[in-house]
């Protein structure tokens, strides 16, 4: 029998295609994921700088998913949160605020935070 160059269909591993990536217009700075390039966020989106290791909340973003929510104690008090991830390379970026439970914390709900262990600045950056 001649030797066949493909491998038999049971050998085949099927994988899926990749996510299709939504891209930022090039005029604007951006925020990409730094595991794999895809944008994030655009910095006119930008609505606070809370702290060094994050930065705060995205009422805008491209090619994050969004886990369940599930309820988690944070540093301002109890919260609904749902981890986000890059729709890319699947890595965690952050997390996304569903419920506060304070009255004074209700202005997250919706908002994203992407860790900036995560992201790279993209397009026009000084």
């Amino acid at each position: 029998p001649e030797l066949s160059e493909e491998p038999p269909a049971e050998m085949v591993k099927m994988t899926k295609s990749k996510t299709f990536q939504a891209y930022l217009p090039n005029c604007h700075r951006t925020y990409s994921c730094i595991h794999c390039r895809a944008h994030l966020a655009n910095h006119d989106e930008l609505i606070s700088k809370a702290s060094v290791n994050v930065i705060s909340p995205f009422s805008f973003r491209v090619n994050v998913g969004c886990g369940p929510a599930e309820e988690r104690v944070l540093l301002t008090g109890l919260h609904a949160v749902a981890d986000i991830y890059c729709e890319n390379c699947k890595t965690t970026l952050g997390w996304k605020y569903e419920h506060a439970f304070e009255s004074s914390q209700k202005y997250k709900e919706g908002k994203f935070i992407i860790e900036l262990a995560h992201m790279i600045k993209d397009n026009g950056w000084e």
